[in-house]
């Protein structure tokens, strides 16, 4: 929890408590359904929870805005996110209903209320949205593709509308043919070690 108090200031005592509970409440769930691995659970707040909210030092969602975490798996960008943006709405999305099944049970655990799990694939979600996150679920032109025909064309928010996405490593090559790509590296944001390499790729969508 230390992680997160360190640069997120500003947290009501309800978010406090959401926060705080939500590693005991994975640990419980990752007995019965796996979603994070054992390594990472020692980790677990630096390597899901505030990684997952590097997007928030990227772009603070406003009020009433729709947000879609896309391939999920147990709920990240997603959950953290949303307990950060309480009065924003997220649908969280994945083509692995056991996985969903988690993400809904630990919404549900921690009170969350703006949050719809869906166990779909993306492709055929019929609505639109500010903003796609999602944290490397495949490539970036894959990824565009999965999400054609999502993204309002109206903003309201200081970045135009398109997709933030977590991802490592060398990205040169992925984003080649991409000329309204942004990249922010996550170590500006937080000093641990594991964020060296760590990025929020922000793709404007028009």
């Amino acid at each position: 929890m230390e992680h997160i108090l360190t640069y997120f200031k500003d947290l009501t005592l309800q978010q406090k408590e959401q926060f705080a509970a939500l590693k005991s409440v994975y640990e419980s769930w990752n007995t019965k359904i796996n979603v994070i691995s054992r390594k990472d659970m020692d980790s677990f707040y630096e390597r899901h929870v505030l990684h997952s909210l590097a997007i928030a030092k990227v772009q603070v969602f406003n009020p009433s805005s729709d947000i879609m975490d896309v391939g999920t798996g147990g709920g990240f960008p997603g959950i953290p996110l949303a307990i950060l943006f309480p009065e924003v709405n997220f649908t969280l999305v994945d083509s692995i209903g056991k996985k969903i099944k988690v993400v809904k049970e630990v919404a549900k655990e921690i009170g969350l209320e703006n949050v719809t799990a869906i166990n779909s694939r993306v492709e055929l979600i019929d609505k639109k949205f500010d903003f796609i996150v999602s944290r490397a679920v495949t490539q970036m032109p894959e990824f565009v593709k999965w999400i054609k025909g999502k993204v309002k064309k109206d903003g309201k928010h200081e970045l135009p509308n398109g997709i933030l996405y977590l991802k490592g490593g060398d990205l040169s090559e992925e984003l080649a043919t991409f000329t309204n790509v942004q990249l922010y590296n996550i170590s500006d944001f937080f000093t641990e070690d594991f964020f060296e390499t760590k990025k929020v790729v922000y793709l404007r969508i028009k």
